[in-house]
């Protein structure tokens, strides 16, 4: 009986298409020689302090969280019937002196220098939620595109945007959405090819996704930008961040949208 179950079975692995040279096989007895470990190396361009520093931020605090910790832990919570806003962002959010374009009012700024939308997005509810503002201005995505945090498609970029508009609406907060600044060489990344065809496919994204589920966009890229998509030369001194003329330019519009935000946070509060 034992014999012919050993038949049958050696029969079912044959069938299988398993060899009986296969099944004879004997494990090596030697320790197999490990794989030499993947080296990573930065490219080119990325070099220098600021890179290095940057570098190190990915590996111990990929969001930056420790930026504005203190600074948001010390800020007094909003006084009675201030229209707080925070403007969220990458270095064009960073450089913009808000007291300058919006004197008296209380406008917060929470831009660093370099950040990619995976980075803000994770900082949005120390900086933005816990703040408790009336309405947060999201200004990101050139970093992305320029591969500050590695390649990356566009339909991840537009996931990301779409999560801080979603957390701005869950926590009672207006939303701004801005179009993404002119460009067409990101000067720290010059591998990276003229990026003016996906800014622009960006914006037209950012503009349909605002429109359907009803926040508002503020259009800086078309009062910006020349007929090749570049960044105008009178606005800009190195082609991606504004001058204070650039910032000029953007205030008004920026200030329009928060207004409109503002308006229509009223009204949905006034339905709840």
């Amino acid at each position: 009986m034992r014999k012919r179950r050993l038949t049958l079975a050696l029969a079912a692995l044959t069938a299988l298409g398993i060899p009986l040279a296969a099944m004879a096989m004997k494990l090596p007895t030697k320790p197999q020689k490990k794989a030499a470990p993947a080296e990573l190396t930065a490219p080119a361009w990325q070099s220098g302090a600021y890179w290095t520093d940057f570098d190190h931020h990915l590996i111990v605090d990929f969001a930056d969280l420790g930026h504005f910790h203190a600074a948001d832990l010390k800020l007094a919570p909003p006084a009675a019937g201030a229209d707080r806003v925070v403007f969220l962002g990458d270095s064009i959010t960073e450089g913009w002196k808000l007291q300058k374009s919006f004197p008296g009012k209380p406008y917060i700024n929470r831009g660093i220098s370099g950040q990619t939308t995976s980075q803000i997005l994770l900082r949005f509810r120390q900086d933005v939620i816990d703040l408790d503002p009336k309405v947060v201005v999201i200004l990101a995505g050139t970093n992305d595109l320029a591969g500050n945090t590695g390649p990356v498609r566009l339909p991840q970029v537009e996931g990301n945007l779409e999560s801080m508009a979603q957390l701005g609406r869950a926590n009672g907060i207006g939303v701004v959405l801005c179009s993404l600044l002119p460009t067409v060489h990101y000067w720290w990344h010059p591998q990276v090819p003229n990026p003016a065809p996906r800014i622009a496919a960006l914006n037209r994204w950012l503009r349909t996704y605002a429109a359907r589920h009803h926040y508002v966009y503020v259009n800086y890229y078309a009062a910006m930008k020349t007929a090749s998509g570049a960044l105008k030369h009178a606005l800009s001194p190195d082609g991606v961040h504004p001058s204070a003329t650039g910032y000029a330019v953007m205030a008004p519009l920026a200030q329009a949208g928060i207004n409109e935000a503002l308006a229509e946070e009223q009204g949905r509060s006034a339905r709840r």
